[in-house]
């Protein structure tokens, strides 16, 4: 009799695991660095336009399969082409991302793109932001791609971005900070015009914002006016350090790429914040290392 108990119990057991872990939903933000043609450094010397080395292909491949995200959510990709190699040579490798979205913007070189193992609905690429800049317009560089997956609770829609690096020609406008502040507010406004009472809203704005947390890109993300529009997510890796950006040339380090989350949407967040993958190839992949946040079905309201 107990025997058959401890065989039903194993039963049991294998049988809640698949549901057990599909009661959450793994989401990734992470910019690959130039996954296309670049001006680079090689062996070889100094090359323009230039392909991504495959020895950084293959680490990059390897932190994503470690990561395991059932969404990842990816800058600096070099269009269409170079989206369906990745997905192509990720898939040969066993780990398949079935559906892909790709935002067509100002900068075709430098994309966001969604690559997720569950379906991909009302899919849109923002690719009509402007924002006022020194008298004129400006247009968004890259876009805003927004996209919408089931999630345990309900679901849940993705604002991913991918803001103005700190590269100018401008010297009024010393690091692009009024550049990036301008992109962040004109993907608030859009935000907040498809949702517009954040609290009850299940939603995420994720990706390189190229700033900190305490600059004004991200103060305009968390909040207009009265109005809590998201809530940003703190984390580390397995040591506690708290860097996603190399500066090689510089040896400095820093949060540039981060998580936000709708006040609705923040009770889901497993563990209350993310963590940055810290593990092997990550050094070699890119200088960006991809931020994680896991959601799960929020405790009933007492």
């Amino acid at each position: 009799m107990r025997a058959r108990f401890r065989r039903w119990l194993l039963a049991a057991a294998v049988w809640a695991a698949p549901a057990a872990a599909a009661e959450t939903l793994r989401i990734a933000t992470y910019n690959l660095e130039n996954y296309a043609p670049a001006d680079r450094v090689t062996e070889a010397g100094y090359r323009n336009d230039y392909p991504k080395p495959e020895t950084e292909k293959a680490a990059l491949r390897r932190v994503i399969r470690e990561i395991g995200a059932d969404v990842l959510v990816l800058q600096e990709i070099g269009g269409a082409a170079y989206l369906e190699e990745l997905r192509r040579d990720l898939r040969s490798e066993g780990c398949d991302y079935p559906h892909a979205a790709i935002a067509a913007a100002a900068d075709p070189e430098r994309q966001i793109a969604i690559l997720a193992r569950r379906e991909l609905r009302g899919v849109v690429t923002h690719a009509d932001l402007e924002f006022p800049y020194f008298g004129g317009r400006e247009a968004v560089k890259r876009g805003l791609l927004e996209a919408t997956v089931a999630a345990p609770g309900g679901d849940v829609t993705l604002f991913a971005v991918h803001l103005k690096s700190r590269f100018t020609d401008r010297p009024d406008d010393p690091v692009s900070a009024l550049r990036r502040a301008g992109e962040a507010t004109a993907v608030r406004d859009r935000v907040l015009r498809r949702f517009p009472d954040p609290a009850a809203a299940r939603f995420l704005i994720l990706g390189d914002c190229n700033d900190s947390r305490t600059s004004r890109p991200l103060a305009a993300l968390q909040r207009r006016g009265k109005t809590e529009i998201a809530v940003l997510l703190g984390g580390g890796d397995s040591r506690g350090e708290t860097w996603t950006h190399a500066f090689r040339r510089e040896e400095t380090y820093s949060r540039v790429d981060h998580i936000l989350v709708s006040p609705g949407l923040r009770p889901a967040v497993q563990g209350g914040g993310t963590t940055i993958y810290d593990g092997p190839g990550v050094r070699e992949a890119s200088d960006h290392r991809p931020v994680v946040v896991v959601l799960a079905a929020a405790p009933p309201a007492r």
